[in-house]
């Protein structure tokens, strides 16, 4: 007799996938859910999630104080605020706090309440919240996913700030991270990405190594392939990274490039991916003479993003840290060589130096340049790289291997949950 499907209750407290890897798992794992004959509800957060058909979605509106288009500004109308948790919510915003992960994990523990009949298990996307520890009291089993401990942006964070005043801004805008670290221990099954996050999560959050189980993600390969009628354009470089925090490298790549079009002024450098209020990657372009070597492209369809790889040379994750590392496989099954550094999980994605990828070490804007030229400089190379990633993802790094064992680690949380409960 088959095994019954499960009812998930899936919950992402920012769901759209140009805001990072979280909306990206979200889509893509809840569809091939689906597609296996499981029944998934996406309770998210703004930005609004982009779901596929089948997927069912309760929105968790929360004040969206960090829209692009009016970033940090409250609802000036009282009516606007519907509970303590949006007036909780302002506070937290208004002292330089993070807010989302407690406040979306209280609105959604009183979304699910009366709602036990519902589903069969609450898989929790790396919010981690209070609100989370609240739904374990309720008596709901709970999987949760962390891709990677945030504990290791705090660090990279605080080593780039440069005044006291940087410095105290990062530890509370990271002040979330006492409530995670206290909330994690308690969610008797967690999920991660690779090896390396494991590791790093019992190391520096509390975990218990038999807590946190290595599922690996996936790539959408019905978007992320060759395109053989792209015409590559010599010197061209992507990069693909959803924010220019210190932890992605970009600096580095920048410095690389500028090395690179010394000798090659036909270099060019695509990141895909948008620049935060008050960033100084402007500075750092006159600094390094790279005005007009530099596009950066935002929002753009997932289509585009394929097209952009089909036309480079040789792509880049230039990162002081990976847990996974989502763009790694997507240039790779779009048969683009990489240049990858060794930071975190990168060469647990990559594989063995010299294969589908060159690896050098993270913060080394000399040793980027090295390998970003020799690939640039070598047609044989850029072949065989670009065919070793494809396969390698092909083999290793799909949407549906990634549903099929999510599912099972399902099946133990709720088995888990029921010998507690002694109902077995």
């Amino acid at each position: 007799m088959p095994d019954p499907p499960i009812r998930i209750a899936l919950l992402v407290y920012r769901g759209n996938p140009h805001s990072g890897g979280q909306g990206v798992y979200t889509r893509e794992l809840a569809k091939e859910l689906v597609a296996l004959g499981h029944q998934v509800t996406v309770f998210a957060g703004q930005p609004w999630p982009q779901l596929t058909e089948g997927v069912g979605f309760v929105p968790v509106p929360s004040l969206d104080l960090y829209h692009p288009d009016h970033p940090f500004r409250p609802p000036l109308r009282p009516r606007a605020y519907r509970s303590w948790i949006d007036l909780l919510e302002v506070a937290l915003m208004s002292t330089g706090a993070f807010p989302e992960p407690l406040t979306f994990s209280l609105r959604v523990r009183r979304l699910l309440a009366g709602r036990r009949g519902d589903f069969d298990l609450i898989h929790d996307n790396q919010c981690l919240g209070r609100g989370i520890g609240g739904l374990l009291d309720d008596g709901w089993p709970v999987l949760a996913t962390l891709h990677h401990p945030i504990t290791v942006d705090r660090a990279i964070d605080l080593s780039h700030a440069e005044t006291l005043r940087r410095k105290l801004g990062l530890r509370r805008w990271y002040s979330f991270l006492r409530m995670q670290v206290r909330v994690l221990p308690r969610i008797p099954r967690v999920v991660t990405v690779s090896d390396s996050s494991r590791r790093d999560i019992c190391a520096q959050m509390g975990a218990r190594p038999e807590q946190v189980h290595v599922v690996p993600v996936g790539v959408d390969l019905d978007n992320f392939r060759p395109l053989p009628g792209v015409e590559r354009v010599p010197g061209r470089i992507v990069c693909t990274t959803s924010s220019d925090m210190p932890l992605k490298g970009l600096v580095p790549l920048l410095e690389a490039v500028a090395k690179l079009r010394t000798e090659r002024p036909e270099v060019e450098l695509h990141v895909i991916g948008g620049l935060r209020q008050g960033t100084t990657i402007p500075a750092h372009l006159d600094r390094l003479g790279l005005d007009g070597a530099v596009a950066f492209h935002t929002g753009i369809t997932s289509s585009a993003i394929t097209e952009l790889y089909a036309s480079c040379q040789v792509a880049c994750v230039p990162s002081l840290y990976e847990g996974f590392s989502l763009p790694a496989i997507e240039a790779m099954a779009c048969a683009v060589p990489l240049v990858a550094t060794t930071g975190g999980a990168l060469p647990e994605v990559v594989g063995a130096d010299g294969g589908a990828g060159l690896l050098v070490p993270p913060g080394d804007p000399s040793a980027l340049a090295a390998a970003l030229g020799r690939v640039l400089d070598d047609p044989g190379l850029r072949e065989r790289q670009g065919q070793a990633g494809r396969e390698r993802v092909l083999e290793r790094f799909t949407w549906r291997r990634c549903a099929e064992a999510t599912v099972v680690h399902y099946r133990a949380a709720i088995a888990e949950h029921a010998e507690r409960s002694g109902r077995v």
